[in-house]
């Protein structure tokens, strides 16, 4: 075997962490649009950022690496993917940038890091809170937290398929990717979902990340920002391939969005 050549991928040899970073994340483009989003509101580049929900943080790794005055927060309850960030994601970053990195394993509750100048919750992952009490609770601490003329930046989705129970499979390097929507009850809204990993030799990793969440619309968490005193709300959403039919990353501003069976979009609040 070559030393370029990848170990092939079983469920006893792969990592969730690496395989979920491979499947989900994308830090390169949410660095560059979260930064695009600040300038074209503020008219200045950001300089801070705090990434709720964090887990392993490479988003924020990516962050820092973009321009040498830039820091980031990094904050999780669980201390296991921080952990694991550190010895995977932080470790590869040059020991000025490491420098420029906080970790805290914290409450995003409870979190004091005035004067931040974006703050983050990407992959649904605040969609934990699920009464409207506890979400404004949230929105009013990300408030006080970012400076002045500070920016909340969120993604969100929903369509007719967010209230179906279904899988949804795609197929990465080495292995196969399963997004499963595993139950969802409508009188309440909340949902569970699951990811699922198989492999080629037919072993799998099943639940390897499960959550129980509230689907959230965008116009209820909206009108929660502007009562927690966001000054402003917009929505950025994803255009659609057409030979697809999928998404196609290409995320503009829409003030009504489209009748999909699957859509995602951004949302930015302003201070």
């Amino acid at each position: 075997m070559s030393a370029k050549t990848k170990p092939r991928l079983t469920a006893r040899t792969a990592d969730k962490y690496e395989l979920y970073q491979e499947a989900v994340q994308n830090p390169e483009f949410e660095a560059q649009m979260v930064e695009r989003f600040y300038r074209k509101a503020r008219n200045r580049r950001p300089k801070t950022l705090r990434e709720d929900f964090s887990g392993t943080f490479c988003f924020s790794c990516e962050w820092v690496k973009r321009h040498a005055d830039h820091r980031a927060i990094c904050i999780d309850l669980d201390p296991e993917p921080l952990e694991w960030g550190r010895r995977h994601n932080l470790s590869r970053l040059k020991p000025e940038q490491q420098q420029r990195v906080e970790l805290r394993r914290a409450n995003v509750l409870e979190a004091d890091t005035p004067g931040i100048d974006i703050i983050c919750a990407f992959n649904f992952s605040y969609w934990i809170f699920m009464t409207r009490g506890e979400m404004l609770r949230y929105f009013r601490r990300v408030y006080e937290n970012l400076a002045p003329d500070g920016m909340m930046v969120m993604d969100c989705f929903g369509g007719a398929e967010a209230h179906s129970e279904q899988e949804e499979p795609r197929a990465c390097e080495g292995f196969r990717y399963v997004w499963e929507h595993a139950h969802f009850y409508p009188l309440t809204s909340e949902m569970e979902c699951r990811i699922h990993f198989e492999f080629r030799d037919g072993t799998s990793m099943r639940n390897a990340f499960r959550y129980y969440w509230r689907l959230w619309s965008p116009r209820d968490l909206s009108e929660i920002l502007e009562e927690a005193g966001f000054q402003n709300v917009e929505f950025y959403w994803e255009g659609t391939d057409h030979d697809s039919g999928e998404g196609n990353g290409v995320f503009r501003k829409s003030v009504r969005g489209e009748a999909a069976d699957c859509w995602i979009a951004y949302i930015v609040a302003l201070k």
